[in-house]
Order: C-alpha cells, then sequence, then structure tokens
C-alpha cells in the first residue's frame, strides 16, 4: 500500500510537532552557504480568461532539504500574482495543534486497541513496539489520529522538516512582498474530514497506514523525485495505486478538489492574478482539480 504524503492536507505539516519527541528526528544539519541548490522543474497550471489568470501549482509540504523551486516560469508566476492562496493559513501551527488535540480524543468510552480485529490488533501493537513506543501510546485517541500520527513519523525520522516545505516558503515569500494571502480551507474543516470518517474506515486507513511502513521511504523518495522532475503522469499513477477504500479517497481528495473547483469559477469572474498552492496530489490522476475544471469546460494549460 503506497504512502498518501501527496493527499494529505497541510494541515497535518503543521501539526509535525504534536509528535512525540522521542521519535522526532535531529534537526537537520543547514546547508553550506556556499552550497549552490540546483533548480527543480515542478509542475505548473495556467486557468485564465480575458482579465483573470489562476496559476495551479502542486506542492510538498515537508521536504528534507532545500530546493530550488522559486525558478523559470514558476518564479514568473508567482511575481506576478498579486495574491497567494493555500490550503490552510500557514502562520496559525499551534492553532492547529490545538484543534487536533481536541478532536482526537475519543468520546465513545473505548480503548483504541479494543476497537481492532484480533489481526489489526496484533499488527498495530507490533508497529508500535517496533518504533519504540508503548502499545497503549494512542489508546485515548481516534483510530485517525494513530494512522496520521504513524503516516509522519517516516517523514520525521527520514529528517522532513516543515521549513523546507514548499507551502511554508511560498507563505513566507508572498508575506515579504505584502501579496494577499488566502486559503481555500479551515484545519477545523480539514480534520474533522477525518473526524468525519466512519469507524470501519478508520481501523482500515489505520491498517493501510500500518501495511505501508515497510517501504514509505522508498515511496516517498519516488514521489518527490516526480514532482521535482513535473512528471505529472507518474505522480497520478503513484495515486492511482494509493486508495483501496472509495471512502477514505473520497475524503481526502474527491470532496475537497470538487469544493476548490467551484471556487475557481467564482474566482474566475474577478480580475486579477492568483497563485494557488496546493499539494501536488490534488493536481495529478484521476478526480484532479484539472480534470474537474474540464468536466466544467475550463482548461488549465500545463505551462511547466
Amino acid at each position: 500500500m503506497r504512502t498518501r504524503l501527496l493527499s494529505l492536507p497541510a494541515s497535518l505539516a503543521l501539526c509535525a510537532l504534536a509528535l512525540p519527541a522521542p521519535i522526532r528526528a535531529e534537526e537537520p544539519a543547514p546547508l553550506p552557504a556556499e552550497t549552490e541548490v540546483r533548480p527543480v522543474r515542478p509542475a505548473l497550471w495556467k486557468v485564465a480568461d480575458e482579465d483573470t489568470t489562476i496559476w495551479l501549482f502542486g506542492t510538498i509540504h515537508v521536504l528534507p532539504e532545500a530546493v530550488n523551486w522559486n525558478s523559470g516560469a514558476v518564479a514568473h508566476a508567482l511575481a506576478a500574482s498579486d495574491t497567494l492562496v493555500t490550503e490552510v493559513p500557514m502562520d496559525a501551527q499551534a492553532k492547529t495543534q490545538a484543534i487536533m488535540m481536541r478532536l482526537s480524543q475519543r468520546e465513545d468510552g473505548k480503548n483504541l486497541r479494543d476497537t481492532l480485529s484480533s489481526e489489526h490488533r496484533a499488527s498495530y501493537e507490533a508497529t508500535l513496539r517496533k518504533l519504540g513506543f508503548p502499545v497503549g501510546a494512542f489508546d485515548r485517541t481516534d483510530n485517525w489520529f494513530a494512522a496520521l500520527m504513524l503516516s509522519l513519523l517516516p517523514l520525521q525520522i527520514a529528517g522532513y522538516d516543515l521549513a523546507h516545505g514548499i507551502d511554508t516558503q511560498i507563505s513566507e515569500i508572498a508575506k515579504a512582498r505584502g501579496m494577499n494571502h488566502q486559503a481555500l480551507e479551515t484545519p477545523e474543516y480539514q480534520l474533522g474530514q477525518f473526524e468525519n470518517l466512519s469507524p470501519e474506515t478508520q481501523e482500515t486507513y489505520l491498517a493501510e497506514v500500518i501495511e505501508g511502513l515497510p517501504t514509505m521511504e522508498a515511496d516517498i523518495t519516488e514521489m518527490v523525485g516526480a514532482w521535482k522532475a513535473g512528471e505529472a503522469q507518474k505522480l497520478a499513477d503513484i495515486l492511482n495505486e494509493q486508495e483501496s477504500d472509495p471512502a477514505i479517497r473520497e475524503a481526502l481528495l474527491t470532496t475537497r478538489n470538487r469544493n476548490w473547483t467551484v471556487w475557481l469559477e467564482e474566482r474566475l469572474e474577478t480580475p486579477g492574478e492568483v497563485f494557488v498552492a496546493v499539494g501536488a496530489g490534488h493536481l495529478a490522476g484521476k478526480d484532479s482539480v484539472q480534470e474537474i475544471l474540464a468536466h466544467e469546460g475550463i482548461t488549465a494549460e500545463r505551462i511547466q
């Protein structure tokens, strides 16, 4: 089972510091001042009419090292834009973590492990032991929270950092330039998508995360490599391998993409130039933002 790095919401990156201290990775060593970071060419699309231009740029929320993404067509598009739009506000880390802690607490009086099938419980407990956690580490939380924490673990261990994430860097650039900054969603909405999953779907999600852990680091490396090279079709192929439960895909991708498409259609009615930066998983594969726009008769032109 492939990892869902590309479809996890941006609010999850903001919650990375909620992980227990023992499994936090060492701070990555800064790049030497003389190091020259080679430019990469992530994909960029344009949606436009006679007086409005909307750029669609797929991001990676956390990365292990600095990436020179702000060059070429991407740099031109960002410089020309008066408004930046991200998934969520990127300056609300403490608030987002507090929301996650509140939503993730069990309200049914049950122990997380007692809600799992015998097979899933055995693999879950074995995974926690292997990672150095007490088997009851997440007993008071919902299954979706345990799944998300286990999804973030490989990123933490491998040194992936929010500071290197594209969303964070774009937001800092926009702030420095005095650009208008809007968000498509709130942290409450993004995390609420997980809270609203049925108990059965949450258990499936947790089991799939555990199944994917052995290959997660290799999968992440492959995804980031495809993103750097602008290989949108390869990202699409990876995404098509990810989701086995339709309810999970609906919550993480499809519903949100439909909502964003409505926002984009409405935004086209207002003149201006807008740079939309969202997780790369939303701009590739089945039910991508571009595919839904096409169904509405709106073309997203590949620029880079």
